[in-house]
């Protein structure tokens, strides 16, 4: 492909491993929450407040691990070793996922945490490894990367909703698992061409009691603080999961600021610069993944979704969700029916064939614009650095964010149109949202994968992407958060916090950026 000629040929290997794990994630990720809210077809039947909070811890513990497989990936197991150990974790869990029961789904969850550690921070720090410093194609090469996990995450909706309409949940969550193989396949018939990449944090050599210091110093105090929050912390802080989760960090946080405070000179301020970009981009991802929670919600309940002329298109590709009243919906207005806030007079007449736009396919949308998109972000930063005017990785980010906080407003136009959430409005609110913010995330998520391999030291290169991951579950846990308000609060006020978050987000970033471009510069010109 084209986009790939001024690039080493070994991004492609990567390309293609992300873009197959990320359909096993995504398309997990699509129906977690209808799976545990589900009542009818063999879910779990949890309630919302529990689905909430099991969503955001979950979706949090999978970023928040990648900490664990970064120190271990720079100092002990390497990158690559580190990459196939995830696969095979991650896939058995979606597998375990497919077993039915409450047992299977947690042991399940748990799987793909862990794996996700050990592949995330990994395989982004090898992208990074394979330009020389100061490299101006390094931004474009993690753009094209994030591409492949936009390719993925597109494509797995579409399996997901016809297996799980088709089949049963089961097969669904199997389809990740054979996904996450297919990957893992990919990265090991082309492991040959990945042998000359550092495989490991430079002069970061494994010191006699290193692992034992490591479990005393940081992995035993968090999860001893987790289980403090868990039993202790619960009522004022949240609920358990969210107590344990904040607990559990701040033995996490601690050490990130040990290891920049008992850096040498020359490293502090590029690990602090990091430090800071992390702090703040938390906000970021707590806007973003409530695409898996808030905005499923709203697809799901507060979105019409009768199919029409796309009705014989979805029964053809067996995507099909029947809402016909009187058969596959028998009482209109039970809880949970399709037509509960659709007033009388709008609805069909009983027995009239009526097919959904299954809610799990409103989660193409973003990763759909992503594949659009990406050309074009490409092509503009490129134009610009051809001018010698294209934007710092800092300023790229900062602008990120104040896109992000635009893409809010569609959320606030949808909501006063529904008169607060209690009737359905049109798909293109929807659509409008994810592809405002999508923008954003072209601006920001790469970017801010690229900043971490600019500025991190290479002895400890994995642990410092483990970093932004951290931010990244930190965001993440507050999504599922603001989640749990969804029948508690004015839905104006979720999105409110949203849009008041991103611009002082964004106000803090373009305040560090010209900071932070100089240390870029000093780590640039001290590395040819």
């Amino acid at each position: 492909m084209a986009m790939f000629q001024e690039h080493p040929r070994e991004l492609k290997v990567l390309f293609l491993t992300e873009m197959w794990e990320r359909f096993g994630y995504y398309l997990m990720i699509g129906i977690l929450s209808l799976y545990m809210l589900d009542t009818l077809h063999g879910g779990l039947g949890f309630s919302r407040e529990r689905a909430a909070d099991v969503y955001g811890t979950f979706i949090a513990l999978v970023y928040l691990t990648p900490f664990l497989g970064g120190i271990l990936a720079d100092r002990f197991l390497g990158y690559r070793n580190s990459i196939i150990i995830g696969s095979i974790l991650m896939a058995s869990g979606y597998m375990v996922i497919a077993l039915p029961g409450v047992p299977a789904f947690f042991t399940g969850l748990g799987l793909v945490i862990l794996g996700n550690g050990f592949f995330k921070p990994n395989i982004s720090t090898l992208v990074g490894r394979l330009y020389p410093p100061g490299s101006p194609l390094k931004d474009t090469g993690y753009n094209i990367f994030y591409l492949g996990i936009n390719v993925g995450a597109f494509a797995c909706n579409f399996v997901a909703a016809l297996l799980r309409h088709r089949f049963g949940w089961g097969w669904a969550f199997f389809a990740a698992g054979v996904g996450m193989l297919i990957g893992m396949i990919t990265f090991l018939l082309a492991g040959r061409r990945l042998k000359d990449i550092p495989d490991r944090g430079d002069g970061s050599s494994v010191q006699p009691g290193m692992l034992r210091k490591l479990c005393t110093n940081v992995f035993g105090p968090a999860v001893l603080a987790g289980l403090f929050g868990y039993f202790f912390l619960g009522p004022y802080l949240g609920g358990p999961s969210t107590a344990a989760f904040a607990a559990a960090c701040l033995p996490v946080v601690a050490f990130y600021l040990s290891v920049w405070l008992r850096s040498p000179h020359h490293e502090r301020a590029p690990i602090g610069a990091l430090l800071a970009i992390f702090s703040v981009v938390i906000v970021f991802w707590m806007i973003f993944h409530q695409n898996g929670s808030t905005l499923t919600y709203w697809a799901e309940e507060n979105t019409r979704r009768e199919a029409g002329v796309l009705a014989p298109v979805l029964e053809a590709l067996y995507l099909e969700q029947d809402a016909t009243i009187g058969s596959a919906v028998p009482d209109p207005d039970a809880p949970g029916s399709y037509w509960r806030n659709v007033p009388p007079e709008e609805r069909p007449a009983p027995g009239e064939k009526v097919i959904l736009i299954s809610t799990e396919l409103f989660q193409s949308i973003n990763p759909g614009f992503i594949i659009l998109l990406t050309p074009v972000v490409v092509g503009v930063f490129a134009r610009l650095r051809a001018v010698g005017r294209e934007p710092s990785t800092p300023a790229k980010i900062s602008l990120g964010m104040f896109i992000t906080a635009l893409s809010t407003l569609f959320m606030l136009g949808a909501v006063w149109v529904s008169q607060g959430g209690q009737y359905k409005v049109s798909p293109w609110w929807l659509v409008a949202t994810y592809g405002v913010i999508t923008l954003g995330e072209l601006c920001l998520s790469p970017m801010g994968l690229a900043l971490v391999s600019k500025l991190a030291p290479a002895r400890v290169a994995a642990l410092m992407m483990g970093g932004w991951f951290l931010a990244t579950a930190i965001g993440n846990k507050l999504a599922g958060v603001l989640a749990g308000f969804w029948e508690q609060i004015p839905l104006t006020g979720i999105f409110g916090i949203n849009l008041a978050s991103a611009l002082l987000a964004g106000i803090a970033v373009a305040l560090m950026t010209p900071w932070i471009r100089g240390i870029i510069q000093e780590v640039e010109h001290g590395q040819r």
